[in-house]
């Protein structure tokens, strides 16, 4: 529940950026619940459009034909933190858009300029309209998206400890083959023309490796109530 002081506090817009597995969106979330903010999960916006063309038998090897398809599917974020929920032309796929075919595909849809300036100018509109403020998490919102948000954090952490937490996420998964997953998505990430995961210069950079979530989560919050108070 929104607190008096959320409603009386400026409005922030928080940029969370980092690769998969470094805490990103457990995170965001609770640090949206604790100061009443709103949260968007810009991931699983680039996964539900991933989803659409898959089911929509768009061949995802063609560019041409992943450009051609980009503007059609109607996709819809909820940013309560406490139960974010997206839909694709009305069907909640909140479920769907964490299969393994989706996750090995998303980042070749991605990566197509004419899907990111789509889902950019999603975001953004998501992000202008939140009254007191939100937390966007993804890989590109302190660079590309929301270049002049408040506050920039970027999550990093050693391969391992990110292979360790999702293959825990991803109960009983081989953790030497999702730390290779997981190295061959930065890789992919990092290298696309349009709009890589990359580190914004004023981003505030926090190594999750040694930390507990909890931890994260008390950093976080303590960098937004010091941004809000200078506001």
């Amino acid at each position: 529940m929104e607190t008096t002081a959320a409603r009386t506090a400026p409005a922030v817009i928080v940029a969370i950026d980092g690769p998969s597995g470094t805490g990103k969106s457990s995170t965001s979330k609770a640090v949206a619940a604790q100061l009443g903010l709103s949260y968007l999960d810009t991931g699983a916006q680039y996964r539900a459009i991933t989803w659409w063309m898959v089911t929509n038998g768009i061949d995802v090897t063609d560019p041409s034909a992943i450009a051609d398809a980009a503007g059609k599917p109607d996709i819809v974020s909820g940013t309560d933190p406490s139960a974010p929920t997206i839909t694709v032309d009305g069907t909640d796929v909140a479920g769907p858009i964490r299969t393994q075919e989706v996750t090995s595909k998303v980042s070749a849809v991605s990566a197509v300029p004419e899907v990111r300036a789509r889902i950019t100018e999603l975001q953004r509109s998501i992000a202008s309209a939140a009254g007191t403020g939100i937390v966007v998490e993804g890989r590109d919102i302190g660079t590309t998206v929301l270049p002049d948000a408040d506050l920039k954090i970027f999550l990093t952490a050693s391969p391992e400890a990110r292979a360790a937490r999702r293959s825990g996420e991803l109960k009983g998964a081989d953790v030497q083959a999702t730390r290779e997953a997981l190295i061959k998505r930065d890789a992919a990430d990092s290298s696309r023309k349009t709009s890589p995961l990359a580190k914004a210069d004023d981003a505030v950079e926090v190594d999750t490796s040694e930390l507990t979530l909890q931890q994260v989560i008390e950093c976080v919050v303590t960098l937004v109530e010091e941004k809000r108070a200078a506001k």
